[in-house]
């Protein structure tokens, strides 16, 4: 691999036309010497293989002397002269260095370059384990919201580490992280199978431990994917992202399905709810406010405003009074209140999209000015004990709710209204199924519900739509004006 250097021109045969190159006459004087003023100097070299075997010889030029075609060779011998030729990664990855560089006309690396590629400015012996590394990585991770450390911070203890921490972290591989999935789905059928026991003490060795989803494992995933992308480009400590080699099943969320009749029925014979998201139809909602309405419950109208603007419980709980506009019928989503296990805290929104003004109706407008006049009584009644936080929504004394709280009192609501089983967040698809079901476009429902995109709210709630194509028939005949009213007159 030591390489030479050589002339060549761009004079064509006069009878085929082809490119001389090499072979024109006039490179080379009489005596054998290179012509001075004929030709260009150009360097050939042949590196080490490709990972898959095949050769790389290099060429590259013009350049304008001998002197500089050289110098660029002598670089080139420089920095295949760092590895260590038994290591076939180092001389791999050494080939792959140099022959981009040719092929794309950037300098070529130097040897204290391609030292760093290889990490041999670190022996192995400083290479931290997995456990090690994303212990620190962890630390380091300061500009990020709290509720997404504290995601990170439960994927590394609680999956990544067990796991994988023991390898030194040029050693992980593709097939230990596939050994990691394995062993979750492993322990998802383990507690599957002792929570169906009919032994208690079988139930009992698995209360309280939760299954890993699909969903959960591809954000345990993203974890990892990010925290080898900043030791292979920030800290240089490996070649490759592992993570980026390994494919998991899709994460499909589940699927979003209406309460009706028949369901509530199975419902009540069998215990069994169809789905994680269920919605409640326009009839059920109305029950459910109407309860709480009758009810006098101070937290009336944080359900309304969530019912019918599809708000998160934290933009709720988080909503200032500065955020409102009633005379404008807007509000404004620019803070939410998040629980860090429970501990709470006053934030923004995690993304841009979040962050929008909100239309409102003129029931909701009506049902805010009365929650108002009600917290100025409260207000008044507690005198030198309120906190004056700013927000809509708060305690008897001014202070914030806690979301769980907010949570629990739903739960509560609902059973005492008779309705089956609801989460809280499922009121926020029900602001979107009552808006598809009114024929609001799809694209305004996404910008209410402050989506990435229409595409996504298609997505999610596409399944949904056959279950409301009876009530867009009936909404659609009901337009046209009959004579008697009915389509059912006698012959």
């Amino acid at each position: 691999m030591k390489g030479s250097t050589f002339k060549r021109c761009g004079c064509r045969d006069t009878t085929s036309g082809r490119r001389l190159g090499r072979s024109c006459p006039q490179l080379r004087r009489p005596g054998g010497g290179w012509s001075r003023s004929h030709g260009q100097w150009h360097w050939q070299i042949e590196v080490p293989a490709r990972a898959d075997g095949s050769r790389r010889p290099l060429r590259h030029g013009p350049y304008p002397t001998q002197v500089d075609a050289d110098a660029v060779l002598d670089h080139i011998r420089a920095a295949l002269a760092v590895p260590d030729p038994t290591d076939p990664h180092a001389t791999v990855k050494t080939g792959d260095l140099i022959e981009t560089a040719a092929k794309t006309g950037a300098p070529i690396p130097t040897p204290d370059q391609i030292r760093r590629a290889l990490h041999l400015d670190i022996t192995p012996t400083e290479l931290p384990t997995v456990g090690e590394y994303l212990a620190d990585w962890l630390a380091g991770r300061k500009n990020i919201k709290k509720g997404t450390l504290r995601s990170y911070e439960g994927h590394v203890r609680l999956y990544l580490i067990p796991y994988l921490g023991h390898l030194r972290i040029d050693r992980l591989r593709p097939g230990h992280i596939d050994a990691l999935y394995d062993a979750i789905g492993e322990r998802n059928i383990t507690i599957g199978t002792l929570r169906a026991s009919r032994d208690q003490a079988k139930r009992d060795q698995v209360k309280g431990q939760r299954l890993v989803g699909p969903a959960t494992q591809h954000r345990i995933h993203a974890t990892l994917r990010k925290a080898l992308n900043d030791a292979m480009r920030r800290h240089r400590l490996i070649d490759t992202n592992a993570a980026l080699m390994v494919e998991l099943p899709p994460a499909r969320p589940p699927r979003p399905t209406i309460w009706t009749d028949q369901r509530v029925k199975t419902w009540r014979d069998t215990g069994k709810i169809p789905s994680p998201v269920m919605i409640l139809t326009p009839e059920q909602t109305g029950r459910f406010l109407d309860h709480t309405h009758d009810a006098n419950d101070r937290l009336y109208a944080l359900y309304h405003l969530i019912t019918f603007t599809g708000l998160r419980r934290g933009e709720a709980c988080g909503l200032h009074w500065d955020d409102l506009d009633l005379d404008a019928a807007t509000l404004t989503v620019r803070w939410q209140l998040v629980q860090h296990g429970w501990a709470t805290a006053i934030d923004t929104p995690k993304t841009t999209d979040s962050e929008a003004a909100v239309a409102l109706d003129t029931e909701t407008v009506a049902v805010l000015r009365a929650h108002r006049a009600r917290q100025h009584r409260e207000r008044l009644a507690a005198g030198a004990a309120w906190t004056a936080t700013g927000l809509v929504f708060t305690t008897p004394s001014g202070n914030r709710l806690h979301p769980a709280d907010v949570t629990d009192h739903f739960h509560h609501l609902a059973t005492r209204a008779g309705l089956p089983p609801i989460r809280l967040h499922d009121l926020r698809h029900g602001a979107a199924i009552m808006g598809l079901a009114a024929g609001v476009q799809m694209k305004i429902i996404s910008n209410r519900l402050r989506h990435s995109s229409p595409h996504f709210t298609a997505k999610f709630y596409g399944d949904v739509l056959p279950e409301l194509s009876h009530a867009a028939a009936e909404a659609t005949a009901s337009v046209v004006p009959r004579r008697g009213g009915s389509t059912t007159r006698p012959a």
